[in-house]
């Protein structure tokens, strides 16, 4: 059989080829970003990433020998769904607000006992559902833990169930997923555009060669790496308004908090992904080794933050690295002052972290910049 044509490998373009391998994996970080990084990424995430919704923070209020109400409770914790609430306040609606619980079990004024016993055996569930998916499995859990109980405990498997519950969904009465999820797709594009942006201000200066030139200049380090920052927290924070009308106007996604507090949490938040640019730039060499490192960066800091896997369904070792994410802080600042109206313990606590985070990220950056010159 005759072949129609013959293959040819064109000298140019195997020499291009050639060159842009060479060029790109002779550099060690450049080896390490792209073969092993993602190694070791997907190992975190397979043991980390799951949908199932699970360590829902449920209370309850109490009532003197309300024996039924107990063991709905205790029966709710050992399913595995539920794990207890750590409360500091008595009012159900007080300790979803502070975000103390993401479900609280109310029962009748006289207790749930003494309401079958009437025959109006009916609780009240308050459902946080400002997380979208948690809120949609809590009503179905519920409702099998009921049925399990009355089975059990009133041997009564048909006719009318001898307890019900009414749910009263708080923060997103419509289950709008909307609600739920505009708010981390601002908190993403923020961090987006500054990290990636920082990353490559310094890489870029060593690339072009311009990078001596600034440094023998008679300036102090702290001026260049101000000079160099402060466009980019700048930019990030004239992207608030925009995002933020957005998402009101275009998604109708409600706005309870102050405007003031949400920007300030922003301007926070953005120093924090801003000095971590800056450390990417640092580190790194070229303006490619930059934007990979901002990308792997990015990457498991959106995963990690409960945007769209919960903190509470992930191994103990990886919620570690969900609570040193800036973008987890940030998150819940968001749906806290936008869907909840800002509770002052949650910013005052969610602050502290960010500011935190900024000031030792600020610090490493500092120092080695400082080595960098030396």
């Amino acid at each position: 059989m005759k072949i129609p044509f013959t293959l040819k490998l064109n000298p140019t373009i195997m020499g291009l080829i050639r060159k842009e391998f060479l060029q790109t994996l002779r550099d060690p970080k450049m080896r390490m970003l792209i073969f092993f990084a993602p190694i070791v990424q997907m190992t975190l995430f397979g043991f980390a990433i799951s949908s199932d919704v699970k360590n829902v923070r449920l209370s309850f209020i109490p009532h003197k020998g309300d024996t039924v109400l107990q063991h709905v409770y205790e029966h709710a914790i050992t399913t595995g769904w539920f794990i207890p609430a750590k409360v500091t306040k008595s009012e159900a609606f007080a300790q979803i607000s502070a975000n103390e619980a993401d479900a609280v079990i109310v029962p009748p004024p006289e207790g749930l006992t003494q309401a079958i016993a009437r025959g109006e055996g009916r609780l009240q569930l308050l459902v946080n559902a400002s997380n979208v998916l948690r809120a949609q499995s809590v009503e179905g859990y519920m409702n099998s833990i009921l049925a399990q109980v009355v089975r059990r405990d009133f041997n009564q498997s048909n006719g009318p169930a001898p307890i019900t519950f009414d749910m009263r969904i708080l923060y997103n009465p419509t289950i709008r997923t909307a609600v739920f999820m505009v708010p981390g797709v601002m908190s993403l594009l923020i961090c987006v555009i500054t990290i990636l942006l920082t990353s490559m201000s310094v890489s870029k200066e060593k690339e072009t060669g311009t990078f001596e030139m600034l440094v023998s200049a008679p300036t102090k380090t702290w001026e260049i790496i101000l000079g160099k920052t402060l466009p980019y927290v700048i930019l990030g924070l004239s992207n608030i308004p925009l995002v933020l009308g957005v998402a009101v106007f275009a998604f109708d996604v409600p706005m309870r908090g102050s405007f003031f507090v949400l920007v300030l949490s922003a301007f926070i938040f953005i120093c924090t992904t801003v000095a971590v640019g800056t450390l990417i730039s640092i580190l790194t060499n070229t303006q490619q080794q930059s934007m990979m490192a901002g990308f792997l960066f990015l990457f498991p800091a959106i995963q990690l933050s409960g945007l769209t896997f919960p903190l509470g369904n992930m191994p103990t070792v990886m919620k570690v690295f969900g609570y040193i994410n800036p973008v987890t802080y940030f998150l819940e600042l968001l749906r806290n002052i936008m869907l909840k109206g800002g509770d002052i313990h949650v910013i005052a606590t969610h602050f502290s972290f960010l500011i935190i985070m900024a000031a030792i990220l600020i610090f490493i950056s500092f120092k080695k910049f400082k080595n960098t010159l030396g």
